[in-house]
């Protein structure tokens, strides 16, 4: 199984996707260089993603340091020690918390290793990620990819990711999860390689940065 762990594997990525799929070259050339983005695996970075979701960067940036503020270091066992009404200051919605808590307790309690996930098939650590609710299928995704470190992910169900490989390779109507994945699974076993590199050409073509906040 490949492992991203620096620029010269995103380089070596982006190479042999090349030759899997020549569509790609105008698609590398006008995308530029291809962000790498890597954090340390752990809850610290799965807490991120999900505190980032759906909200703008500054949002997220703003409860984030409220947390901080509030925890000194973002741990699970920091989390599930809070007191009740705790998460209500750092500005998190109800959902986020009650996620953020059962993962916590999760890891504190020794059922899920967010560091073992990197040396696990994405299709169980994804099945892991996911069987803890409140976390879907592109919260696992994206945290394989930026923590785990895991090169053959593509999380389809991302908006931007669909309509880049849209705008790419000519659809007139943004296509759906489905269809995105049919097209990704060409680029095995180099897809988070080919996710970062349609966020990128998403952020060249419509001039906004659509990579998660990680």
């Amino acid at each position: 199984m490949q492992i991203i762990r620096d620029e010269r594997d995103i380089e070596r990525g982006l190479a042999a996707l090349l030759e899997l799929d020549p569509r790609l070259r105008p698609v590398a050339a006008e995308a530029g260089a291809l962000p790498l983005r890597l954090r340390e695996p752990g809850f610290e970075g799965l807490a991120h993603i999900i505190v980032s979701q759906v909200v703008s960067r500054a949002s997220a940036d703003a409860i984030w340091g409220k947390m901080i503020a509030g925890m000194g270091q973002v741990t699970a066992e920091g989390y599930a020690g809070l007191e009740p009404e705790a998460w209500r200051s750092f500005g998190l919605s109800r959902i986020k918390h009650d996620t953020l808590a059962r993962v916590a307790e999760a890891v504190a309690g020794g059922s899920l290793d967010l560091h073992a996930l990197s040396a696990e098939s994405p299709e169980k650590a994804l099945a892991e990620l996911t069987s803890i609710k409140g976390i879907g299928p592109w919260t696992a995704e994206v945290y394989l990819m930026f923590c785990g470190g895991h090169a053959d992910v593509f999380p389809a169900g991302d908006v931007a990711l669909q309509a880049a490989v849209g705008m790419a390779f000519g659809h007139e109507v943004r296509p759906l999860a489905k269809a995105v994945a049919l097209e990704a699974a060409v680029w095995a076993p180099w897809r988070s390689v080919a996710a970062r590199l349609f966020w990128a050409y998403y952020a060249v073509k419509t001039r906004r940065d659509a990579l998660p906040i990680v």
